[in-house]
């Protein structure tokens, strides 16, 4: 099986191939041996409880470009480590390669910054935060740098005028080299700030602020410091005491933390498959967990609608390849079809979690894809947790 190929014995994975092929296959699932991590505690109160109806969803077939394919076919050719369909919040398939069990939490890339940015809504929601603010108000600490005139909301839809090479394939560039001052690599660049706050003062601008849709994960990171500055505490903490207690988690997660224990919150969270699959529940029931209100409807109903100009922020990016018309990117969710809602939360590697709410289906697929970035793969995948919801949806499954 494609998707399965062996992986090394734990003393040949380092800090320095870790995200390599095969090595990433046992890393992924192994963060908390390799780099520092903050606990995100479920807390003592009851789990959400998933049902079960279990069925055979592997047959479902779709076409993708020029193919036709199912849902078996897919996972097989994306490396799947963990894959879960829940349907009106009952589990209807749940499945784990590669190692994987229920209670193993894997690292899910940039679906860490939908998480990151629930916790800013709920945030928004309180009062305690203005998406419009300026950051530099939030943190005057930033006064005087590239962030100067940059609001909370460009963080949360990647409009800053921020320089930032987001090429991984290439080991100098930005999105690697920072990765050092989070301790995800060996420390081998000259005059590396000490943590991720005084590296955020060396950024530059290439743009304006309030331009084009672009993709880059330290804006993430930014913005986690804007939500502990205003909800007076450390975003593990945030995140467990604002989501992951109130949603009923069963496990506790973690986020890889820097050396003055700065969260990594744009790609560091990890998380077992069923929590993160209860994390897509809470938005396709609206942001309601057993009556309870968790995230405000009207933080959902802005991240679906986006912002006024936003699908035009889209394509100006550049980044429309695999989208249909309209999609844009609000409140770090990719929302693919604002009309049904379809949207999702996704990662380098393969983390993925898709919620299309007409048909109350989530689709939370972990995987270690041997390259980070690879357009085919991410539209494959979304092709078919759509095939999946809409034959939810038609009672064909």
């Amino acid at each position: 099986m494609q998707g399965s190929p062996p992986y090394p014995p734990e003393r040949l994975v380092s800090l320095a191939n870790w995200q390599d092929p095969p090595f990433n296959r046992w890393g992924f699932q192994h963060i908390r041996d390799l780099i520092p991590t903050a606990r995100i505690r479920r807390g003592d109160g009851p789990i959400w409880r998933l049902p079960r109806e279990d069925r055979d969803l592997s047959g479902i077939e779709f076409r993708h470009g020029r193919r036709e394919l199912t849902v078996e076919r897919m996972l097989r050719e994306t490396w799947t480590d963990g894959f879960l369909v829940l349907h009106g919040g009952r589990i209807v398939t749940e499945r784990y390669l590669n190692g994987m069990t229920p209670d193993t939490p894997h690292l899910l890339m940039s679906v860490s910054k939908s998480i990151t940015s629930t916790v800013a809504g709920i945030l928004v929601g309180r009062r305690q935060l203005d998406p419009s603010a300026a950051v530099t108000e939030v943190l005057p600490e930033l006064r005087g740098t590239s962030f100067e005139g940059a609001s909370v909301q460009h963080l949360l839809d990647m409009r800053t005028g921020t320089k930032f090479d987001e090429n991984y394939d290439d080991l100098e560039a930005d999105v690697r080299v920072y990765e050092q001052v989070y301790l995800w690599r060996p420390r081998t660049a000259r005059k590396l700030p000490a943590d991720a706050c005084a590296y955020f003062a060396t950024l530059r601008n290439d743009g304006e602020h309030g331009g084009p849709f672009r993709y880059r994960s330290i804006l993430t990171d930014v913005l986690a410091w804007v939500i502990e500055r205003a909800g007076g505490a450390r975003l593990a903490e945030l995140i467990s005491r604002e989501l992951w207690q109130p949603m009923g988690a069963e496990f506790d997660a973690e986020i890889t933390v820097d050396a003055h224990g700065n969260p990594m919150a744009d790609g560091g969270i990890c998380t077992t498959l069923r929590d993160l699959g209860r994390f897509g529940q809470l938005f396709a029931d609206g942001g309601r967990r057993a009556g309870r209100r968790i995230v405000p409807a009207a933080w959902i109903r802005d991240t679906v609608r986006g912002a006024p100009d936003g699908a035009r922020a889209f394509v100006e990016g550049g980044e429309t390849e695999g989208y249909p018309p309209g999609a844009h990117y609000r409140n770090k969710w990719w929302v693919r079809d604002p009309s049904a809602p379809f949207f999702h939360g996704s990662g380098i590697n393969g983390q993925h979690v898709f919620v299309h709410v007409p048909s109350r289906t989530v689709v939370a697929k972990l995987s270690t894809w041997p390259v980070a970035d690879r357009p085919e793969m991410w539209a494959l995948t979304a092709a078919a947790a759509l095939a999946i919801s809409e034959a939810l949806a038609s009672g064909r499954a």
